[in-house]
């Protein structure tokens, strides 16, 4: 606490005397903000472990753990007004038993909103808390983006669902590969349906590109860690003709190119083979001395079992296909459709 009075105290005042005065309260005002929502944050914490510990007295009559929560809601609302509701009470329970370990809150997490806290209670796995809390904090999400990546599982896509178990152990390890690591940071499926396209498909590639780079930020945030976006329609210049990339992209992280070819239709073995290209030829004149190979990722409305086990799919390192869901699916159908795509291109990659 006292680096962030200290923060406010050193702040460098200018010529513009006024300006200097609207940023001390300014940063003031932030610096409010965060230690009550922390306090308040916290309480809620308290509050639940404080009903587990009441709980845990012995009482074995039936419903003596309602009849506390329902008791102390009551009390709560006579001295402190709204806020205080049975099931109130029973997220703050819930809260201590997710995260019952209070130094998580002494850490980056102390930033997080009870509304981030409230979406992140739902999820099951620890392991999976813990990343949305941690992700959350350090990349700003709101709530509207922590909603949509719980929804459409961005942990088990990003680390779990395509990652083999000898990667995990790595993973576990902290030492995968470039090879291990791509295969996290490929999707399938991508769910795009911030991009506003028509279910029925009724627009062509370029419209499809157009809504990307007009939602760029949220097409990036769904491609997963460490992209950041290069070019639209990448000319790509031989002798003897010009060849245009959709999008191209690097990941800091992978240290490599990504290139993504849009296809509003079912893939083909002429667009894999057309990847395959684009990739060879990439590598051959931007990829330096310290990237890792590019990788190209195939983005179209619908994969195809058979063209990903007898063309070039089959035993390219570095190339993939996606498939792209335009609507939000429930979780539901979004865990049935990956396990789809995995059944498709299970025998695709498998020695990377």
């Amino acid at each position: 606490m006292k680096n962030e009075i200290q923060a406010i105290t050193d702040i460098s005042f200018t010529k513009d005397y006024i300006q200097d005065v609207k940023t001390i309260f300014k940063e003031s005002r932030h610096y409010v903000k965060q230690h009550i929502n922390y306090a308040m944050v916290y309480a809620y914490w308290l509050t639940g472990k404080r009903i587990v510990v009441q709980e845990q007295k012995g009482d074995n009559r039936a419903g003596y753990g309602k009849e506390i929560v329902k008791n102390l809601s009551k009390e709560l609302t006579k001295e402190f007004g709204r806020g205080f509701s049975v099931q109130s009470l029973y997220n703050f329970r819930m809260f201590y038993e997710r995260f019952s370990e209070p130094e998580k809150f002494s850490t980056v997490w102390r930033i997080l909103t009870w509304s981030h806290y409230k979406l992140i209670m739902r999820v099951t796995q620890k392991e999976a808390r813990e990343w949305y809390c941690t992700e959350s904090a350090n990349l700003d999400w709101d709530i509207r983006t922590l909603d949509r990546n719980i929804s459409t599982q961005y942990y088990e896509r990003l680390v779990s669902s395509q990652v083999k178990e000898p990667v995990i152990k790595e993973m576990e390890m902290k030492t995968k590969s470039f090879q291990d690591n791509k295969l996290e940071f490929v999707k399938n499926p991508y769910v795009l349906e911030f991009l506003g396209l028509p279910e029925n498909k009724s627009y062509v590639e370029n419209d499809f590109e157009q809504a990307i780079i007009d939602s760029l930020q949220k097409f990036l945030l769904e491609m997963g860690k460490g992209f950041a976006f290069i070019e639209r329609q990448k000319l790509v210049r031989t002798d003897t003709d010009d060849f245009y990339i959709d999008l191209v992209f690097y990941n800091y992280i992978l240290k490599c190119f990504v290139l993504v070819d849009l296809k509003i239709n079912k893939l083909t073995h002429k667009d894999v083979g057309q990847m395959d290209f684009y990739v060879r030829l990439f590598d051959d004149l931007y990829k330096k001395e310290d990237d890792n190979p590019t990788i190209g990722i195939l983005l179209c409305s619908e994969t195809d079992k058979t063209i990903a086990k007898y063309s070039v799919l089959n035993d390219s390192k570095q190339i993939f296909a996606s498939k792209y869901l335009t609507l939000l699916p429930t979780e539901q159908e979004l865990a049935d459709e990956i396990e789809r795509q995995k059944d498709i291109f299970k025998e695709t990659h498998n020695n990377l």
